[in-house]
């Protein structure tokens, strides 16, 4: 082999290394602190389930890297992810969490927010709380199709209680098995209050004949006989409490609005990260720890990472546009 020869398979040699060499130098994902949001109040539902997910992540030591929880509150989460989308679009450091209220804010009008899950990266949905329908324990009403049918010859007869705005969880989830029934959901006397606990004294004192809340706030209730629960929106029937209470489905009624709480990665995630989140979650849901962590938290398990996870957004984006137009809250 000539001088020359020699010479050149070297230059060429040499430009292979170089170009390979960031690749084999590079750090793998993730190098240091991970950054979770909860994009509302410190001590609220978002941060503390933030917190209880991040520390059963670091004791299984499926994540070994710090974990960082940050509450973000404002425009129940849209002040956060208006700013996120925009300044941390590649930050593959930064994560939060959320619920179906990211779509209803970019749905209704006055949601005030440009982008919801259509603008980020979702990783996973890990567990899910049930809304249900109850009355006080003295009520007439022993079941729902009994209280839809009084409540579809004249809507204003009764009040409905929630612990959320118009437009809003607690009253999206009611008015969405109520405008499958046949009720129109415009003429129904819904009055909100500040939270789930006011909602509730508002009906055992009197002053609402229905409620609309989740199963995680009216167990206890339930248990002690102050109130009946006359369905619930699950799969399926739940045990403890809840163990005689039907499903909306059972009842004939098909308006699935499962309350999901999930996480979600920047609008241009790398896919490295991406598949790091996703096996590490995947990991996380299926270990004892974090199946006994739900189990102290009350809380149902409903995973779902990826494509799949996108799926179930997609749905109930659809169910809720339908919804907030009857109600005439559409953007």
């Amino acid at each position: 082999m000539s001088r020359s020869t020699v010479t050149k398979v070297w230059f060429v040699l040499a430009a292979l290394f170089l170009l390979a060499a960031p690749a084999f130098g590079a750090t793998p994902y993730p190098s240091k602190a991970i950054t979770f949001v909860a994009p509302s109040g410190a001590g609220g539902a978002f941060d503390m389930a933030l917190r209880f997910t991040t520390k059963v992540l670091a004791e299984t030591k499926i994540v070994d890297q710090q974990m960082l929880v940050e509450a973000k509150p404002g425009g129940g989460g849209s002040v956060f992810i208006m700013e996120y989308v925009v300044k941390d679009k590649k930050n593959d450091y930064k994560l939060f969490l959320t619920s179906p209220t990211m779509l209803i804010n970019n749905l209704k009008r006055e949601g005030n927010c440009p982008y919801t899950y259509k603008h980020v990266t979702p990783l996973a949905q890990f567990f899910v709380d049930y809304a249900v329908i109850a009355v006080p324990a003295k009520s007439k009403y022993n079941d729902l199709k009994t209280l839809f049918n009084d409540m579809k010859a004249d809507p204003t007869k009764l009040s409905v209680a929630g612990g959320s705005g118009p437009g809003a969880l607690d009253h999206l989830t009611f008015m969405l098995p109520a405008f499958k029934y046949g009720i129109d959901p415009k003429k129904i006397k819904y009055i909100s209050y500040d939270g789930k606990a006011e909602a509730m004294a508002s009906l055992l004192g009197g002053n609402a004949d229905v409620l609309t809340s989740v199963s995680a706030s009216v167990g206890e209730y339930l248990k002690a006989g102050k109130i009946k629960v006359l369905a619930i929106n699950a799969p399926e029937r739940q045990g403890g409490a809840f163990k005689d209470v039907p499903t909306l489905k059972e009842l004939g009624i098909q308006a699935e609005f499962g309350i999901w709480r999930g996480i979600f990665g920047a609008p241009e995630m790398s896919a490295e990260a991406k598949k790091y989140w996703i096996d590490a979650f995947t990991k996380l849901a299926k270990s004892d720890a974090w199946k006994k962590e739900l189990e102290r938290q009350n809380l149902d398990a409903d995973f779902r990472s990826g494509d799949a996870f996108k799926k179930t957004l997609d749905d109930q984006d659809r169910e809720i546009s339908a919804l907030l137009k009857s109600l005439g809250m559409a953007k």
